[in-house]
């Protein structure tokens, strides 16, 4: 065989591969990506309705401009209350930023270590979380401990457990998913650790730390820990496809709305939320952009440096092939700023 027909077979196998690849993606994510892309966000936002959200909002904030909002959808399904810029939505995983940069005040403040083990915190826990004794703070934070997530315990969403004592059971004694510090896996337990300790250290709420430490000085007014803290026909309702129910009267802990998050992601990443020391800190233990999910609501919050933009998206519509959609939609939003930018 010449090595011309070589290559003929050769790109006859690769287009036959490409067509049989495309027949099992799904064409709700195709069609998201090939649509030929709006010239503005809102174009953009409307769109994305298209694709199943029940609701969207966008907030972008451009440095030398004034925060845009952009919205889409739905804030009520049942009612027909259009999706509100000024909605509360619950954050989920982006909490984790605020409970990061708790702990590097606490530790420019010598209140916490980093280098200190979970047994040193925790000596209860010796013999029921394995590596209790070389698993530190720091590995913690970066979710290089190994320990189990306790969101992946079966039947978790469907039944969740009562009190961080309650979750905490469900990975005791279970063997670690690696030795500590020799991977990355994400896992929540090590933020439910690093709450329990924060409050531990503390003798009273990190709550209340937050508060004083990253809300009041950043003037956030719309930043709560609990839906006890809100009116709840300020939140955003919440949907799962394929069930009927508003999901947004189950806690899960941090609300805010779109600008509060965009305000804390500035500041975050220009450094004025910290005080001398503190960023360096930080840098060390965890990154400066996140995601959230739990059922009814999906979120990111990131910084672009190269066009200095944040940009915050809330979803409020979980399950199928929405957390794509997500993405895919945030990614285009993020396109058209950088083509504004550099027209």
């Amino acid at each position: 065989m010449t090595k011309k027909q070589t290559k003929r077979i050769l790109r006859i196998v690769f287009i036959i591969a490409s067509i049989t690849s495309l027949v099992f993606v799904p064409w709700i994510l195709v069609k998201a990506w090939i649509l030929p892309l709006p010239d503005t966000v809102q174009e953009q936002v409307n769109e994305a309705i298209g694709h199943g959200f029940d609701g969207i909002i966008v907030y972008v904030d451009e440095s030398g401009k004034p925060p845009a909002f952009y919205t889409s959808g739905w804030h009520d399904r049942k009612n027909k209350i259009p999706a509100n810029p000024k909605a509360l939505f619950k954050i989920a995983s982006i909490s984790k930023l605020y409970d990061a940069v708790a702990i590097t005040k606490m530790v420019n403040d010598k209140r916490l270590s980093l280098d200190k083990t979970l047994a040193d915190y925790f000596p209860e826990l010796i013999g029921r979380i394995e590596n209790a004794e070389k698993i530190t703070l720091r590995l913690m934070v970066q979710h290089r401990s190994g320990i189990p997530n306790y969101t992946d315990h079966p039947g978790y969403w469907d039944n969740r457990p009562k009190s961080r004592e309650e979750t905490l059971e469900l990975v005791l004694d279970l063997p670690a998913k690696f030795e500590p510090n020799e991977d990355y896996g994400y896992s929540n337990t090590n933020y439910l650790l690093i709450r329990e300790l924060i409050d531990k250290v503390l003798g009273y709420s990190r709550h209340q730390y937050i508060k004083e430490e990253i809300l009041i000085p950043l003037e956030l007014n719309n930043t709560f820990s609990s839906l006890k803290d809100v009116d709840i026909d300020d939140v955003m309702s919440g949907y799962y496809v394929g069930i009927e129910a508003d999901l947004k009267t189950e806690e899960y802990g941090m609300l805010a709305t779109a600008e509060d998050v965009g305000i804390f992601l500035r500041a975050l990443n220009d450094g004025s939320l910290f005080d001398e020391g503190e960023q360096e800190i930080y840098s060390s233990i965890y990154e400066y952009d996140h995601t959230g999910w739990i059922p009814g609501y999906q979120s990111i919050a990131k910084y672009h440096k190269d066009i200095d933009t944040v940009v915050i998206q809330f979803v409020n519509t979980t399950g199928g092939y929405n957390w794509n959609l997500l993405e895919i939609v945030y990614s285009r939003i993020v396109k058209i700023l950088r083509n504004k930018k550099s027209s």
